[in-house]
């Protein structure tokens, strides 16, 4: 089959690989019928992700049709159109009992597809965990609906769940890149008094303002001044940092009010410096990524009632056979692109 791979820093091929096997009564293979790319995916490839092993298929956003599951398998079956979720997890172990599924502590645990073990920018996958790792997808959403549903659209959820958003609050999503519009959609479902996106590229505000009339959009040089404009008590009551850029993590506290719930969803690929001198006295509350991905029947459920639909994110379809030019145009941001779609 074809797969595109991790082959060194720097250096992506699509080659020719096995198909996979079965290689627990637990695992499924999915034969994969659209996939996407994932800012992740060029982390690794720049050499930002020091779990992600050299001669690795990448990708971690996938649909497909389940071919062949273990004898332990459950709850999906063969024939089944199914998600995958960005993480795999047991389900027994103390984080994934308590929903903290990114941390399971299986070898395989947490984000493995695409990093640590094959995943989706083939023709097939071999999904551990399938009972946990695939989510049936309903026979009214399309492929397209459901793509973003294991990663982007999970972190999005997730990142909108921990922050703990109220009816009477100002919220600020710093990034409106594909991550950043699935944590507006996301965020949307809680009612806010007031959304803000703060995003440097001016298509993609426009974009935001296009798509969604009611949201405030504004620059980073106007930031401070808008958020402050629209917030009662000086400042966002929530900050949502998308964007994974060292302005962007230091522009996250400064504009949050004192006792702000500060989320930090993005991957940044260098450590980033908490200036606790001059924080002192704001009393901010952190929570920090990656996702747990485990409330992917809830999302494909909200996308079957029409409550979120991520489709006017993909603006470019590509072929598995021409996945490097689609590389190509996703890295360098040509063409006003925001997601690309995978078909094989």
């Amino acid at each position: 089959m074809l797969a595109y791979t991790y082959k060194n820093y720097g250096f992506l091929e699509l080659i020719e690989k096995p198909k996979p096997k079965l290689l627990n009564p637990k695992d499924a293979i999915v034969r994969i019928t659209m996939s996407s790319i994932c800012t992740s995916d060029l982390h690794i490839k720049h050499g930002s992700v020091p779990k992600a092993v050299l001669g690795i298929t990448l990708g971690h956003e996938m649909v497909g049709i389940v071919e062949e599951t273990g004898s332990e398998v459950e709850n999906v079956k063969k024939g089944d159109r199914v998600t995958v979720n960005v993480e795999t997890f047991c389900g027994k172990c103390f984080y994934c009992k308590n929903g903290f599924v990114n941390n399971c502590t299986d070898k395989d645990g947490g984000w493995a597809l695409g990093c640590r073990i094959d995943g989706g920018q083939a023709q097939y996958v071999r999904v551990p965990y399938a009972d946990q790792g695939l989510n049936k997808i309903p026979a009214s959403v399309s492929d397209e609906q459901a793509l973003f549903v294991g990663d982007i659209l999970a972190t999005g959820f997730w990142a909108a769940k921990i922050s703990e958003i109220k009816v009477n609050d100002t919220v600020l999503i710093i990034g409106a890149g594909p991550t950043g519009i699935c944590t507006l959609l996301c965020t949307m479902l809680k009612n806010p008094k007031k959304i803000i996106v703060c995003e440097k590229d001016e298509k993609r505000r426009d974009f935001v303002k296009n798509h969604y009339p009611n949201i405030i959009t504004v620059s980073p040089e106007k930031c401070f001044e808008s958020v402050k404009k629209e917030s009662e008590n000086g400042g966002a009551d929530v900050v949502i940092e998308v964007a994974g850029n060292e302005e962007s993590f230091q522009m996250a506290w400064q504009t949050a009010r004192p006792n702000a719930i500060v989320t930090i969803i993005a991957l940044y690929e260098k450590p980033m410096i908490l200036p606790l001198p001059d924080m002192y006295g704001k009393n901010l509350i952190f929570k920090t990524g990656g996702v747990d991905g485990c409330d992917c029947d809830e999302i494909l459920s909200l996308i079957e009632q029409r409550k979120i639909d991520t489709t006017p994110l993909i603006t470019h379809k590509f072929s598995i056979k021409d996945i490097e030019k689609a590389y190509q145009i996703f890295e360098n941001k040509l063409d006003n692109v925001i997601k690309i779609a995978i078909i094989n």
